[in-house]
């Protein structure tokens, strides 16, 4: 009787404790198969509108097909983004082939391996990593309305008069689409331009996203710096020549086939909502996906760096990237020159293969 007397206090216990439980606690036990109608349906960041996608692709939009493959690639794995870029920052006593080698042992992607022939292009994707997240979450969820943007950027930037063929790049239109290669297929020439001034009227420039030491030009052109060597880097699986863009079937090319990111940072959502009738994110790397304007400061730079790894702040940003680069990324300064084909010179020590 006593045994059964406390088996009835603790039952009684029990029950007061979930009558005064909060309520979504009590909803929980007591309705366990009817979820809230937040639970059911979890708020989906909006796609992005064609203008913001034009703000978001605008500082890439004119760089090299191949180049522009890699970023997209690559800005699907942010977190490798800033790995690479501090190991190179560790690692400024590597040159050339061994440079290579020794980028080919890391556990990147691909296409991060890659822009670590380009490492003024990477140091930037690091330290805009909001945009480079945000990149990386459009390509992922609107990939042909992203190579829609890349192509009217250009389209406006051809017919402001800031896209032809120069020493450094040879441009071509094939029907609608306009395609940017090497003139050399041994050096790449990175263009620097103002994307706001560079698509003819001016666009808004995506929000905290801020120029880094040449890859801008302060005037309403394109202009070229050093060009970088590709040539130490054949060898790799990953190097410069595996890349490319099937524009008709918009997509990136790895190794002549569609490239395909396994990156779990971000989540197609419209495959997995078509799959399982809604998908909340969970942890992982969230790129923005608000509405974008045009922002304060100079041409929509901001002055404060915020994004989701808002604790990498980018050490030595100022320091010159690309004279490391350019120097051991493929043997030697490739000049580029003024506006639009200032000729180049192929000099300083060291080859090209």
């Amino acid at each position: 009787m006593k045994f059964m007397n406390q088996s009835l206090s603790l039952f009684l216990s029990c029950c007061l404790v979930l009558a005064s439980a909060p309520g979504g606690f009590a909803a929980q036990v007591d309705q366990p198969a009817a979820p809230s109608q937040a639970q059911a349906t979890p708020v989906q960041p909006a796609q992005q509108t064609p203008e913001q996608l034009q703000q978001l692709v605008a500082p890439i939009a004119l760089y090299p097909d191949a180049l522009v493959a890699q970023v997209l690639a690559a800005a699907t794995y942010p977190d490798q983004v800033v790995e690479a870029d501090r190991w190179l920052q560790q690692n400024t006593d590597l040159k050339g082939e061994q440079l290579g080698k020794e980028v080919d042992k890391q556990p990147w992607d691909p296409s991060v391996k890659a822009l670590t022939e380009f490492p003024s292009v990477l140091a930037n994707m690091d330290k805009n990593l909001s945009w480079t997240s945000s990149l990386g979450d459009a390509y992922v969820n609107q990939q042909q309305d992203v190579m829609n943007a890349l192509q009217g950027m250009r389209d406006r930037a051809e017919k402001a008069g800031n896209v032809k063929s120069t020493s450094q790049e040879k441009v071509s239109n094939k029907g609608q689409t306009i395609v940017i290669e090497p003139a050399d297929p041994d050096v790449v020439y990175v263009p620097e331009y103002d994307p706001w001034l560079v698509y003819g009227e001016p666009i808004g420039i995506w929000p905290g996203w801020y120029w880094y030491p040449d890859l801008f030009f302060d005037g309403p052109g394109i202009t070229f710096g050093f060009g970088f060597g590709v040539g130490f880097f054949g060898g790799f699986g990953w190097g410069w020549h595996h890349w490319g863009y099937d524009w008709h079937h918009h997509d990136i090319r790895f190794d002549h086939h569609a490239y395909v990111s396994h990156s779990r940072i971000f989540v197609n959502r419209n495959k997995f909502n078509a799959a399982r009738g809604g998908f909340s994110r969970g942890g992982g790397f969230h790129g923005g996906t608000s509405a974008r304007g045009f922002a304060g400061g100079r041409h929509g730079f901001a002055g404060t760096h915020s994004g989701a790894f808002s604790g990498f702040n980018h050490g030595g940003v100022a320091r010159g990237f690309s004279a490391r680069g350019q120097s051991s990324f493929g043997g030697g300064f490739h000049g580029g020159g003024g506006f639009h084909g200032g000729g180049g010179f192929h000099g300083g020590g060291g080859g090209r293969r």
